[in-house]
């Protein structure tokens, strides 16, 4: 950790040799540690420090951007010259207000000290009790924990001067037999939330429950999706429909839909980078303040997230949505998805189901296929099981599905009390918090042999 002070002032020290009308340094560093284990065996220990430097230069409305992993200040300023001769070489970019100006953003603690001092024989420790669950039903396990800490600043000419420390930590556990897999996951800032021993049972019940799986027709059936599937399926519609950029191409299933009903009055979901029962983080890396935006509202589309540039645009304010300056061009995106709780528990979604599918995760997702109407295609992996009036009966070989996530989050029966802090590929700041969510139909078009 370098601290708010001295970034602050070494950039200070950068900016005033700057001869643009204004200039933006944004810093995001971090030391992370990851364990990785196969075969009930670690087999991989590694430790990263690094830090990647972001600075945008405006002359007029010309915009340069140029990084580095650097904070040595010859190799910062050599990075600001390099922003000013890109800018120099750009078209006016009529949408471009200037760069942002101070404003409060909500103090929050995103940073936990036993999380930071975590070692890598800590997590050896942890990792072994994941194996003893595992032995003792002949089960291997696999997967990978990690820790760590980092920092975000954010610094302008205008006045902004954002920081935020923050800590991570995450595991995941595959029980592996012969013919079957269980899967299990979890996620905070304080690693003293995970249970790793917990989660290892979860993941050898499902395992054991899964063992000599039965192969099953593709149709239609009722689903109860777990958080581990709910949010791999919101990742995807997060990055091709809540984005601005979808939004503006109307490419995304809310472009022509704010306003109607699009799912059952039970699907409410939105971002909040202030509600630290995620991997909260107040603002983005513009160092606007994050505000909540409500996507889907009790089944009716309100709207996606916007940063300063496509808010320009659109004839609407920034969100506090936006990316590293290098992805301004992608817009803005959510970065702390929740899906709201219902009233339900899981054991009791599983009781109504006659006869449907229980799934504990997917993969190997596509949000490709026909975007404006949020059709996912992937498959069920690590647990899929056939439910029979009211009771899981037996593993199911895994099962691939096509369908309309629009049509499918129609059928909700049921949404779980409790919700889980699933990772994503930006889990340093920001997560999914999805609860299990019981649907009336579910299409899955085609079958595995494993």
């Amino acid at each position: 950790m370098i601290g708010k002070d001295k970034l602050f002032s070494t950039f200070e020290k950068v900016v005033k040799s700057s001869k643009a009308d204004e200039t933006e340094i944004t810093y995001i560093g971090s030391t992370t540690g990851l364990t990785r284990y196969a075969n009930s065996t670690i087999h991989q220990n590694v430790n990263e420090t690094d830090a990647r430097v972001f600075i945008r230069t405006a002359i007029g409305k010309k915009i340069g951007v140029a990084s580095t992993n650097s904070l040595a200040v010859n190799d910062l300023r050599a990075t600001l010259k390099n922003s000013l001769e890109i800018a120099k070489f750009q078209r006016d970019n009529k949408y471009f207000d200037g760069l942002p100006e101070p404003a409060e953003y909500k103090k929050i603690d995103t940073y936990f000290e036993n999380t930071a001092n975590y070692k890598p024989k800590d997590r050896a420790r942890m990792v072994k009790k994941v194996f003893v669950r595992g032995n003792r039903r002949k089960y291997t396990m696999a997967g990978a924990f990690s820790s760590g800490e980092g920092e975000v600043a954010v610094f302008n000419t205008r006045g902004v001067r954002c920081y935020q420390p923050l800590t991570g930590s995450s595991i995941n556990i595959i029980a592996m037999s012969k013919d079957s897999s269980g899967y299990a996951v979890g996620m905070s800032r304080n690693i003293d939330d995970i249970d790793p021993v917990s989660l290892a049972d979860i993941a050898v019940e499902k395992a054991r429950l899964s063992r000599r799986p039965k192969p099953l027709k593709p149709g239609d059936y009722e689903v109860i999706l777990e958080p581990s599937a709910i949010a791999e399926a919101f990742e995807w519609l997060n990055y091709v429909g809540f984005n601005s950029r979808a939004f503006m191409e109307k490419r995304s299933f809310l472009a022509e839909n704010i306003g109607k009903k699009i799912m059952s009055d039970s699907m409410t979901f939105y971002d909040d980078g202030n509600d630290t029962k995620g991997i909260a983080i107040p603002f983005d890396f513009e160092g606007v303040p994050k505000k909540k935006v409500y996507f889907v509202e009790k089944g009716v589309g309100k709207g996606v997230v916007w940063d300063r540039l496509s808010g320009k645009k659109h004839g609407v304010e920034s969100t506090g949505h936006a990316l590293t300056a290098n992805q301004h061009g992608e817009g803005a995106y959510g970065l702390n998805i929740f899906i709201e709780p219902g009233d339900k528990t899981t054991g009791e979604m599983i009781a109504s189901v006659e006869r449907g599918i229980l799934v504990t995760r997917f993969h190997y997702i596509n949000g490709l296929i026909d975007p404006p109407k949020a059709v996912l295609t992937g498959m069920t992996r690590d647990g899929t099981f056939l439910i029979e009036n009211g009771q899981i009966k037996h593993g199911i070989k895994n099962l691939r599905f096509t369908d309309s996530m629009m049509r499918a989050f129609s059928t909700v029966k049921g949404i779980s009390k409790e919700r889980k802090l699933i990772p994503s590929w930006w889990d340093a700041v920001g997560c999914m918090v999805a609860p299990t969510i019981h649907l009336g139909s579910f299409k899955f078009t085609g079958t595995t042999d494993f």
